[in-house]
């Protein structure tokens, strides 16, 4: 009852109430980004959901078109921006997903969409992170995020998906928000985001 019903409703409930009162900030990212990028602030990139069905990720753009003599993109600490390194610490980068979320795509707590191309790297096992609506935020975000190994966020999607219930959801609201405000477990090391996963072998 909660996975088919209460969670959907809540989810496109609260998404509508926070884009009508974060608008203005919205706006005003979107002026900002505009203005450092010299073009256009949005990034938008294909992601599997549920059941891998691929739609298209909504994010504010955080970093700079680069490349370097071969025509591949520049390591993410060259491109990224110092307006783009402040939007990621205080993941403003997300909100733009509650659009995703209005739309089916997504729900407000689940595993994170990752990239098409780990789909066939996957073991049965770390698949069923598809067997839910991905997430804005999830239990792997709240328990280590870019810090944790591969491994062990897969271990925790998979959590999330044979326990989600609302009281875990909650929780993991609640966790997101301090883990928000302290501006913790952002990047990993010195990177800007997870190291690409190249599958179990």
């Amino acid at each position: 009852m909660y996975i088919r019903f209460f969670k959907p409703f809540s989810d496109i409930l609260t998404s509508c109430l926070i884009l009508i009162v974060l608008s203005p900030i919205l706006v005003i990212t979107t002026v900002i980004i505009s203005i450092v990028n010299k073009g256009n602030p949005f990034f938008f990139q294909k992601r599997p959901g549920r059941n891998a069905k691929i739609f298209k990720l909504y994010k504010f753009k955080t970093m700079i078109d680069a490349f370097d003599q071969h025509g591949s993109p520049l390591p993410d600490h060259l491109r990224i921006t110092k307006i783009g390194s402040i939007i990621r610490a205080t993941s403003l980068d997300e909100l733009l997903q509650l659009i995703n979320v209005i739309k089916g795509d997504m729900s407000l707590i689940g595993p994170r969409p990752l990239l098409v191309q780990y789909l066939d790297r996957y073991s049965i096992e770390q698949a069923r992170r598809h067997l839910v609506k991905p997430g804005i935020t999830g239990w792997a975000q709240v328990n280590g995020r870019n810090s944790i190994s591969w491994q062990e966020k897969f271990q925790l999607d998979n959590y999330y998906v044979k326990n989600v219930s609302f009281l875990l959801d909650l929780k993991i609201i609640f966790m997101t928000l301090k883990s928000v405000f302290k501006r913790s477990d952002i990047n990993q090391s010195e990177n800007i985001t997870m190291s690409e996963f190249m599958g179990n072998n």
